[in-house]
């Protein structure tokens, strides 16, 4: 094999970005990805700056960055992608520890294309960035699904079984509610591995009371049962409201397969992981 097939052969493994001003961490992440990701090439940064000679000498399918850097921070490396050439849709993922008060807050501009809680472990990460790089679908996975424009739930039925999802759809709150309670105290409770709402629903209820049913009524938690909102309200208050009560994570309308679909599968893995170990007290 020539230098040429060499060159061919490595443009064509998916290249992830790793920044964070922790050698450690980097080699931590460095070392999972390599192992959970057959193929992948992981190149470091460990500051801004790094991040940027990075995006000016080569194209990266995937960039995850800290939220703080030793010359600026993960907002900026966001920035970064989005200007370097040939970057523009290359998704961004910001690691961080503050990644809930982050979200409740919207801090995160419109360059970052998810958040990961680094409090979730290095293999939830590898999980996480798989479904961005390598998709991996969750045959049979159940999804309970509301909305009330059926024109635009065969858009997204069809998005989610393209995927590998099955889709139970029904059209208002007060279903979606009566179907889960049907399964409550039941051997195949919840009834759903997860739940994708819309915001806005006709009838009395809607997508916020079809939340506090989950979290509240039936004491669900985030793993037990996720929960995936999808609103095109930009109102960054109402969006935090909406976490702080319980939300997984929110599905910004007009809404793209490739990121519902990764959020989705996501919650789906993360919900079949073992719960992390309490440490001891001392």
């Amino acid at each position: 094999m020539n230098q040429h097939d060499l060159r061919h052969l490595e443009s064509d493994k998916p290249r992830v970005l790793v920044v964070d001003g922790s050698k450690l961490v980097r080699k931590l992440i460095h070392a999972v990805l390599e192992k959970e990701l057959p193929g992948v090439r992981v190149v470091e940064g460990g500051s801004l700056s790094e991040a940027r000679e990075v995006l000016a000498g080569e194209a990266v399918d995937l960039v995850t960055t800290a939220l703080v850097l030793p010359d600026g921070d993960g907002l900026q490396v966001a920035r970064a992608v989005r200007e370097a050439g040939g970057q523009r849709y290359v998704p961004v993922i910001v690691i961080s520890g503050d990644v809930q008060s982050h979200l409740e807050d919207r801090r995160f501009t419109e360059d970052v294309t998810d958040y990961f809680d680094k409090s979730l472990g290095h293999n939830a990460l590898a999980a996480f960035i798989r479904g961005y790089v390598q998709p991996q679908p969750i045959p049979d996975a159940h999804v309970l699904y509301i909305e009330d424009s059926r024109t635009v739930a065969v858009a997204i039925r069809r998005m989610l079984e393209a995927h590998q999802m099955r889709v139970t759809h029904v059209t208002n709150a007060e279903d979606a509610i009566a179907y889960l309670e049907a399964y409550a105290d039941t051997d195949g409770a919840p009834g759903a591995d997860l739940v994708l709402t819309d915001l806005y629903l006709k009838g009395e209820l809607d997508g916020r009371d079809v939340l506090n049913k989950v979290r509240n009524g039936l004491g669900y938690g985030k793993r037990r049962l996720p929960v995936l909102v999808m609103t095109g309200d930009d109102n960054r208050d109402n969006q935090a409201t909406l976490l702080r009560h319980g939300a997984n994570d929110l599905v910004l309308k007009p809404i793209e397969e490739r990121l519902l679909a990764t959020k989705a599968l996501f919650q789906l893995r993360l919900s079949r992981l073992p719960a992390a170990p309490v440490p001891p007290e001392p």
